[in-house]
């Protein structure tokens, strides 16, 4: 009796598989999200704070938080600041000086205690970011080019970390450092008052949870240190390989933390870290609404006036309070035609002139306030017509991008070089004064607006915005 040969698969598609094969790759995403777990987020972010306050000990010198993760890591007690200094402005061949980001308010700091830490973390994969390896050593070397120019002392340009930064990337930004001084000159800033807060150059040096401590003793009498601290150990395995631990924890919190801040974290901490996993969105979401109560009732206390100007402040719509006495309000939000509207009278006095462009948030809020800045040249010529410098707020819920925008815009259309309303723009049309308005003029403007709020975060798209509207008038 002759066997049968076993029959056997003689294409791919011919192979079958047990159907749990076809969820394999679901499976991966469930490890991975349960991994990537609010509760492990924090608890790394814990781990990593302890670092810093390490750095922070060791060094003695006062925390900056660089800007959007940064405030995470950094318990309020030792954040002196925040700063903006982006990766992308560090990532290969596209090294830039932002003109947009001056971060002055690290120079104040630096020059006040002596030197500084700034703190961010990256995500696995990295050491650190682009934003600490680069990016701040090009803005060192552009203010220590603008303010320390003219000395005859013999010292190095540009300072990177050298077991990183490869030798043809450092010769290839040295090479653009003079184009990024000729930019900054332009923007016309007070040299002379930065030279009297910064007595020495900066020099930045790097430090890592996996590295020693660099010894900035040595150059201490040449040079202000600027610590930049990679807050997170890093990852050589694959997520989910270290107990949890997750490099770079805090970033894109708006994917993950369900409305959870910095500032709340750590109004919260001990109560957050001991929540069951289960509990924390419930949790979060109480919290959160517990801090915007307690914030809705700090009314008046945050608006910024712009110098040189006496009359132009910006704040959040918790400024927009009877008690703060503007002369008029200018109101960027989606809310501005309910509760605005709706409660003026316990909001604001009936008869304070209020201007209100309905912005949403995000990129759409700046193709809407594009769309209804025309309406500002009237309303703002109308007030500087009927009062003597009058004190006017710009605001939005966050006050850090569309009441920016709209500020900006009104110091570019209305102000002098001086800070005082120019009169001859109120009296001889605004298409006349558009002309004489460059994109040198709004990184001018923008400069006031930064110096005096460092927090000021202005959007591209937000900028664009306003470059469209001022430019095509």
């Amino acid at each position: 009796m002759t066997a049968h040969a076993p029959s056997f698969p003689s294409s791919i598609d011919e192979l079958t598989f047990p159907s749990a094969s076809h969820n394999f790759s679901h499976v991966l995403s469930s490890l991975k999200r349960s991994h990537l777990s609010v509760a492990n987020r924090l608890r790394s972010i814990d781990r990593d704070s302890q670092f810093v306050e390490h750095i922070a000990n060791a060094y003695r010198l006062p925390v900056i938080a660089n800007e959007r993760c940064g405030s995470w890591y950094i318990p309020p007690r030792i954040k002196a600041g925040s700063a903006y200094f982006k990766s992308t402005d560090g990532h290969q061949g596209q090294w830039s000086f932002s003109m947009r980001r001056l971060n002055l308010q690290v120079l104040e700091i630096v020059g006040r205690d002596g030197g500084c830490v700034i703190a961010d973390s990256t995500r696995r994969g990295k050491s650190m970011p682009d934003a600490l390896l680069k990016t701040v050593p090009i803005w060192c070397a552009v203010f220590n080019n603008l303010l320390f120019g003219d000395e005859k002392e013999a010292r190095p340009r540009l300072f990177t970390a050298e077991d990183v930064v490869s030798a043809s990337e450092h010769s290839q930004i040295e090479e653009r450092l003079d184009a990024f001084t000729q930019e900054a000159m332009t923007l016309q800033l007070n040299v002379p008052r930065l030279r009297s807060q910064l007595k020495k150059p900066l020099r930045p040096f790097w430090v890592t949870p996996d590295s020693s401590l660099p010894d900035i003793r040595s150059t201490a009498k040449h040079y202000h240190p600027v610590v930049c601290c990679t807050v997170s150990h890093r990852v050589h395995g694959a997520e989910g390989s270290e107990n949890g631990y997750i490099q770079g924890a805090g970033d894109d919190s708006e994917g993950w933390s369900h409305g959870l801040t910095p500032l709340v974290f750590w109004k919260n901490r001990s109560e957050l870290l001991n929540a069951p996993e289960e509990d924390l969105p419930d949790l979060i979401s109480k919290l959160v609404k517990q801090e915007e109560i307690h914030s809705g009732l700090m009314v008046g206390n945050d608006a910024v006036l712009i110098k040189p100007t006496n009359s132009t402040y910006v704040g959040s719509l918790s400024a927009v309070s009877k008690n703060c006495r503007f002369d008029a309000v200018v109101i960027c939000s989606e809310i501005a035609s309910h509760k605005i509207s709706t409660d003026t009278s316990t909001v604001l006095n009936k008869a304070t002139p209020l201007l209100r462009l309905e912005c949403p948030g995000g990129k759409l809020g700046s193709r809407a306030l594009r769309r209804q800045l025309h309406l500002l040249s009237p309303f703002l010529s109308a007030q500087f017509n009927n009062h003597q410098n009058p004190r006017i707020l710009f605001s939005c819920p966050k006050d850090n991008d569309l009441a920016i925008g709209t500020a900006l815009v009104a110091l570019c259309l209305f102000y002098g070089d001086d800070g005082q309303v120019d009169e001859s723009r109120l009296t001889r049309g605004q298409e006349t004064s558009g002309n004489m308005i460059d994109k040198q003029l709004i990184r001018q403007r923008l400069v006031w607006i930064t110096t005096a709020k460092p927090s000021a975060n202005l959007s591209r798209s937000t900028l664009q915005a306003v470059n469209s509207f001022l430019m095509q008038r």
